[in-house]
């Protein structure tokens, strides 16, 4: 009986201080537990059984939670209205949250347990402030950042496009997804993606600007990865294999053959030239291609698209055969000629030497265009080497066939300079006739260097045949012969032993050059410059010269002014002594006498040598 009174005091001594304390609603009941003071009641009460304390203890951590703030919890929805949502996170009072904040969520019922962040414990009014949109943002970080470092798969909500990309939601953040990461091929078309649900890997996360990186590029790509290798390991050359068209360059296609990648160099995509791949095909075109060769790891694989049809060249009949007419489109021009396609994959060559009759080169350009319609003449066929040679000149007769009745040789005609040597001038006298003129062949009078002193390319010169040689094919040209030599008629004038006035025109070391006319320079020696003061005589000075040797093959002259009054006083000595021998034949002849006969002697010793 006593021990059944001590546990009904015992209960009554527990439930006492409960009881008061719950009149005191702004203190937590783990915090008046903690701070109570069991001293102040210890007097006239019995200590409380610590059995009976920790039972307390433990029912109020069940039924109550620690609300500390910036803290998400779990709550649940007890009542809602229109506007808000009452919800019960097992503190000493409920929380109240916007439906706004659920919007994502509008089938939220009463019952539904729902994640909410501690904003504040009590505000002024002693109500629990609480923040469902918080919560949901701190979760997904959580998640989002759990998802990149475990590398896990999340599902997101594209929203809309955006410069270089898609805005995705991905537990309620805002991710970005680039352009390059949607797929695996180039994307033509962003908007089809909008609104749709998709599979994303967060492969970057940058927590200070709170930007998230997504990727759906990165999942096709572990697929294709597997694919790859399967594909890769099964690859040989010559197989036939069907892909897409990836990717068109300038230089050839990108073909996706399941997850790997071939390039049709625009060689092998047409036995036709093309100027750009897209002739042939276009993207995301479903083709057959065959693969040529591949790297020993088999990244880089070649592929064409040609080989699958039969060579142009294997389809040519036989009735093309050397000397037939053709004709055909120019679709390539050289330097050196152009290409013409005279059936679809066939190409033949026309030289630019086969162009044109005349041996005076020219471009290609200068005859054909790309594009033309031309007909030209079969030269040589090898069909094993698939090549083949035309002309166009063979259209038009030859015209050295009859030139030595059209080009006699002593024959005069005009023609126009085309080009020039340091040797000569090349003159055409019709289209494929062309003809040398030495430059020693140009002048009678003029001494020339070079031909471009006498004429310019373009120029029209009258010219004499001088030789033919039909077998060869050259034609020697004079343009001199065109007029009358002059040194004919000048062999007469300045005659050796003639007497001419003219003034000095340049001293040089030897002598100096006279002008007699414009075509006759004649030179005198040093010291046939000598007058009759015995002082020498200076440029511009005019006086009378002798002829003293005249070579018209040479067109040499060469005159002597002191010959003049040197022979005149030989004369007087032969005239005083004549007088002197007639009064006495006797007489013995003096010094001046030989040495007058000695100089003339002299003189025409010299005159002979300059002959010779």
């Amino acid at each position: 009986m006593a021990e059944e009174k001590q546990n009904v005091e015992v209960e009554e001594t527990a439930a006492a201080p409960v009881v008061k304390e719950a009149k005191q609603p702004e203190q937590d009941p783990q915090e008046f537990l903690e701070n109570f003071d069991w001293d102040k009641y210890e007097e006239g009460i019995e200590r409380v059984d610590d059995n009976k304390l920790k039972e307390f203890e433990t029912l109020v951590e069940e039924n109550f939670v620690d609300t500390a703030d910036e803290e998400v919890v779990e709550g649940e929805v007890v009542h809602m209205t229109d506007r808000e949502a009452i919800i019960d996170i097992n503190a000493k009072s409920e929380g109240v949250i916007s439906l706004n904040e659920f919007r994502y969520n509008p089938d939220l019922k009463v019952g539904d347990k729902v994640e909410v962040l501690i904003d504040i414990r009590e505000d002024k009014t002693g109500q629990l402030v609480l923040s469902h949109r918080k919560a949901r943002t701190i979760k997904a970080w959580e998640r989002v950042n759990n998802a990149h470092d475990k590398e896990e798969i999340v599902t997101g909500f594209v929203k809309c496009r955006t410069k270089g990309g898609m805005i995705v939601d991905v537990f309620g953040i805002e991710a970005f997804l680039p352009g390059s990461q949607i797929d695996v091929k180039p994307i033509r078309d962003y908007d089809q993606y909008v609104g749709k649900t998709m599979e994303f890997k967060v492969v970057k996360i940058n927590h200070e600007f709170k930007n998230v990186v997504v990727s759906h590029k990165a999942l096709i790509e572990a697929d294709i990865e597997e694919q790859k290798k399967e594909i890769i390991g099964q690859l040989e050359k010559g197989q036939v294999l069907e892909g897409v068209v990836k990717n068109i360059t300038s230089y050839g296609v990108f073909i996706d053959l399941g997850g790997v990648d071939g390039l049709v160099h625009i060689t092998d995509l047409s036995w036709s030239r093309i100027n750009h791949p897209n002739e042939v095909v276009d993207l995301d075109q479903k083709l057959n291609v065959v693969i040529l060769d591949f790297d020993d790891n088999k990244s880089r694989i070649q592929l064409g698209l040609k080989q699958l049809e039969k060579h142009p060249w294997d389809a040519l009949g036989d009735e093309i055969k050397v000397g037939d007419k053709v004709k055909g489109k120019v679709v390539v021009i050289a330097d050196y000629g152009a290409f013409i396609e005279v059936a679809d994959g066939v190409e033949g060559l026309i030289h630019v030497s086969e162009m044109s009759w005349s041996t005076h080169l020219r471009s290609a350009q200068d005859f054909v265009n790309v594009g033309d319609e031309v007909e030209a003449v079969v030269l040589t066929l090898d069909r094993e080497d698939r090549k083949m040679s035309l002309g166009i000149k063979q259209l038009t007769p030859d015209p050295w066939t009859d030139i030595t009745s059209k080009y006699p040789v002593g024959s005069r005609h005009k023609g126009i300079v085309r080009n020039f040597t340091n040797f000569g001038v090349f003159v055409e006298l019709e289209e494929g006739i062309d003809g040398l003129i030495y430059i020693s062949d140009l002048s009678w009078t003029k001494k020339i260097k070079h031909p471009s002193e006498f004429v310019a390319v373009g120029d029209t010169l009258e010219v004499e045949v001088l030789e033919l040689d039909v077998e060869g094919r050259k034609l020697s040209l004079g343009h001199k012969q065109t007029t009358e030599n002059p040194w004919d008629k000048y062999s007469e004038e300045f005659a050796e032993g003639t007497i001419h006035k003219a003034a000095i025109a340049e001293v040089v070391d030897k002598g100096a050059t006279i002008n007699f006319n414009e075509d006759i320079v004649g030179f005198v020696p040093q010291r046939h410059m000598e007058k009759e003061d015995g002082k020498k005589l200076v440029k511009g000075e005019e006086a009378e010269f002798k002829i003293i040797e005249f070579n018209k093959d040479f067109k040499r002259v060469v005159a002597s002014h002191t010959a003049i009054f040197r022979e005149q006083e030989d004369r007087n000595v032969k005239a005083a002594a004549k007088k002197r021998a007639a009064s006495s034949d006797e007489a013995a002849p003096t010094l001046g006498d030989a040495n007058s006969a000695l100089q003339a002697l002299k003189d025409k010793m010299e005159a002979d040598s300059k002959k010779k």
